[in-house]
């Protein structure tokens, strides 16, 4: 199993599990991620979701002897994950989070090398934790290819300008350390709490109103592109149905009778 998917209280968590190969992104990986994704959007009991991997690193990105001859088409299909892939070019998209629209918040938890294909699922996160042995990269220039998990458009918004181009065309790496200093992680803990940290902020997550969680995401992803006129009306077009909505007058009945709210999601 090159995923492991599992859920529990409204929790999604996915784990990339190709340790022999640093979890490296092979087409069995990529079709599985693609299909857990899928999952965790459209099941409504599922309201935040945790991505780490197995061994000591998160991703090391695109598999090059099989995931990478495959879409250049340097070799033919074989299995039935290749033909998958032939089938629908979106799925390595979609496994990395790249032009999926997905309102959930996705927390990664890195615990090694994110690297290349990696280090994008991280770029496509909205909160992350990281192993002080955590470190970050996309070296895909170095292999004479093109980061098109999202790299040129996200890691230049996330980082310094400057930065940014510097790991993008000197496929340099950055650590833990230098990622926290740009804002570019959350947090920074030791290898044995990177977990409970993630699970920490993902039960936070889930007790939340999860309409107004997911509208709050889509507002800030879709108005970063609009001016402050437009951004502000499509705020309002996006809150007033949370403002409609049960839980939105559960949360302060609850608040006022001094109990946990119970919110449903309508």
């Amino acid at each position: 199993m090159t995923v492991v998917y599992e859920k529990k209280d409204h929790i999604a968590h996915l784990r990339i599990n190709r340790p022999e190969a640093k979890n490296a992104l092979d087409p069995e990986t990529v079709v599985a991620l693609a299909e857990a994704w899928v999952d965790f959007r459209d099941d409504d009991e599922m309201r935040v979701a945790i991505v780490t991997g197995t061994g000591d690193t998160f991703c090391s990105g695109a598999d090059l002897g099989k995931l990478i001859p495959l879409i250049t088409g340097a070799r033919e299909p074989e299995t039935d994950a290749d033909k998958a892939l032939q089938n629908d070019p979106s799925l390595p998209q979609k496994a990395l989070l790249r032009d999926f629209e997905c309102w959930k918040p996705v927390i990664a938890a890195v615990n090694g090398y994110a690297l290349a294909g990696g280090c994008e699922l991280v770029q496509a996160t909205d909160i992350r934790i990281a192993s002080e042995k955590a470190s970050f990269g996309v070296p895909e220039v170095t292999w004479a290819i093109f980061p098109m998990g999202g790299s040129s458009v996200r890691l230049p918004k996330q980082l310094p300008y400057a930065r940014a181009m510097e790991y993008l065309l000197t496929g340099n790496r950055f650590d833990a350390k230098t990622a926290l200093e740009m804002g570019f992680v959350n947090y920074v803990v030791p290898p044995d709490q990177l977990l409970s940290k993630a699970e920490e902020i993902a039960q936070k997550i889930s007790s939340n109103g999860p309409l107004a969680v997911k509208a709050i995401k889509q507002a800030v992803i879709e108005n970063m592109g609009l001016g402050v006129k437009d951004a502000l009306a499509h705020e309002l077009e996006l809150a007033m149905p949370v403002f409609a909505s049960r839980d939105a007058r559960e949360g302060p009945r609850a608040f006022k009778e001094k109990r946990a709210p119970k919110y449903e999601g309508r």
